[in-house]
């Protein structure tokens, strides 16, 4: 079967990209680092759940993150502000963070901080709940945000970023009370779309699910280094 254009270039970059992904999760291996791609529809809280954790989480582990964006480097400077390492990546036009980019961030890190120090990589990647699931970038885990604002059938519509995740983290929760929402439809449809991945009920405002979810990291932390 002889396949149209299109589709073996497709092929050919998706085939490049995980080449470089598998030389990443590597290098990422021998610095003992556990890397985790964070990734959301744009709006679903990503930046402001990073603050509210490395808060607390930065002055028991050591922690630093890539943040993609595709033309600003707006978050990276909030993220700055807790006083870890942070490499923007700007994207320019692509709607995804890929595997050599993430290489190149990390070189820019490595002239920072000496990576074997860190125990975390957290990469935030660029908002859209299509392309980042289909690149991998050499992370250990996947952890896809979805906010109640966004509506329960998304993880219908968007399958490939929901059944790539190890976790669900339901934002902006403390909003249930203001909204026509049904929760548990919308976890329905997670276990419809990944039976396996775990799913954390979080709010950046009231701060529920967020013991949870640092004991999520730290568990995770624990079970790598070992």
């Amino acid at each position: 079967m002889h396949l149209p254009l299109s589709d073996k270039i497709e092929l050919n970059i998706l085939h490049k990209n995980s080449h470089q992904a598998e030389i990443n999760k590597k290098k990422f291996n021998e610095c003992k680092v556990l890397c985790l791609n964070i990734m959301s529809s744009p709006g679903s809280g990503k930046t402001k759940l990073l603050e509210k954790t490395l808060e607390d989480l930065s002055k028991k582990i050591k922690v630093a993150v890539l943040e993609g964006d595709m033309t600003t480097t707006l978050d990276a400077a909030r993220l700055e502000k807790l006083n870890i390492p942070v490499v923007p990546i700007t994207t320019g036009r692509a709607c995804h963070l890929d595997a050599n980019m993430v290489k190149g961030g990390f070189k820019i890190l490595e002239s920072k901080i000496n990576p074997t120090l860190l125990d975390i990589l957290l990469v935030e990647n660029v908002g859209n709940l299509v392309c980042p699931a289909e690149f991998e970038i050499g992370e250990h885990f996947k952890v896809a945000l979805l906010s109640i604002t966004e509506g329960e059938d998304k993880p219908l519509k968007y399958p490939v970023m929901f059944r790539e995740a190890d976790l669900v983290l339901i934002t902006k929760v403390d909003l249930l009370p203001h909204l026509n929402f049904d929760i548990d439809e919308l976890k329905s449809n997670i276990s419809l779309t990944n039976p396996k991945a775990e799913v954390i009920e979080i709010s950046s405002i009231s701060m529920t699910g967020f013991d949870l979810w640092k004991n999520w990291i730290s568990k995770k932390i624990q079970e790598f280094k070992k």
